[in-house]
């Protein structure tokens, strides 16, 4: 399966934001994508404390523009995640979704963990992902022809149990779409992602935000492709683009066989 992903510097303009979205979804699909990885908030990055204008249902326009691509291009699509407007409450839900070649919207996750930290040791750099967002509830491993297909977003990437969860239901792919801080990003970010395809022995793809958002948010970038024994298949550059990975499923059968560890877990 060829995968490829998708590095953004999304704003607050949503139009703008979802015409270089569908630009780079072309690149990707011009080079033999099989399946293209969008990054968090791809279509919209609000800044820090703002409400959500763009709010909306599952079959509403963002989703619609994913499923026109999918379409359009005959690939499956991921949108990294975008605010789900949930009735009758002032939050939104974070949520992905993957779209088959057809246009059908074949799973969607909510995001379960909710980035609530101070960075800054005066509390200078704190987020409260709380206040705007409602956690979800439910493990998604979609199915796909190429495999299961394991389904995160950015801070899930710490809890490795969910992860783990996805192995044990025979994920094959984990995507973790994302916008990372710089401050996280550059100790953790590829120490984490490595750790989760180690651990799952499965193929992690991780579409990021990258550079200056706004004058009060910024996001790490370096996305990236990695396979099941850790080995990073592609990685982006500091800026918006797409790479692309060729990821051969008997390289994952040979890893899980040599190292049975999964089937080794003992609970």
């Amino acid at each position: 399966m060829r995968a490829a992903v998708i590095q953004t510097t999304s704003t607050d303009d949503l139009e703008q934001n979802l015409a270089n979205a569908e630009g780079l979804v072309g690149e990707a699909a011009g080079r033999g994508a099989d399946l293209i990885a969008l990054p968090e908030n791809f279509a919209f990055m609000r800044r820090e404390g703002r409400a959500f204008p763009c709010a909306q249902a599952l079959d509403g326009p963002i989703v619609g523009k994913l499923a026109e691509w999918a379409r359009r291009h005959e690939t499956w699509i991921l949108g990294g995640s975008f605010p789900e407007e949930i009735p009758g409450d002032r939050r939104v839900y974070n949520c992905s979704v993957l779209i088959a070649p057809s246009g059908e919207r074949v799973a969607h996750y909510r995001k379960i963990h909710l980035f609530d930290v101070d960075l800054g040791p005066d509390g200078g750099d704190s987020y409260r992902e709380s206040t705007s967002f409602a956690p979800g509830d439910e493990v998604v491993v979609a199915k796909t022809p190429f495999g299961p297909f394991g389904m995160s977003v950015c801070y899930d990437l710490r809890f490795p149990e969910l992860y783990l969860r996805m192995a044990a239901e025979g994920a094959r792919f984990i995507a973790v779409p994302s916008a990372f801080t710089p401050q996280t990003g550059k100790d953790h970010w590829e120490v984490l992602l490595r750790a989760r395809a180690i651990e799952s022995q499965a193929f992690v793809l991780a579409p990021a935000q990258c550079g200056q958002h706004s004058p009060d948010r910024a996001s790490y970038g370096r996305s990236m492709i990695i396979d099941p024994w850790g080995l990073v298949l592609a990685q982006a550059a500091d800026r918006p683009g797409v790479i692309v990975a060729d990821c051969d499923l008997e390289d994952l059968d040979r890893v899980r066989s040599s190292i049975p560890s999964l089937r080794n877990r003992r609970l």
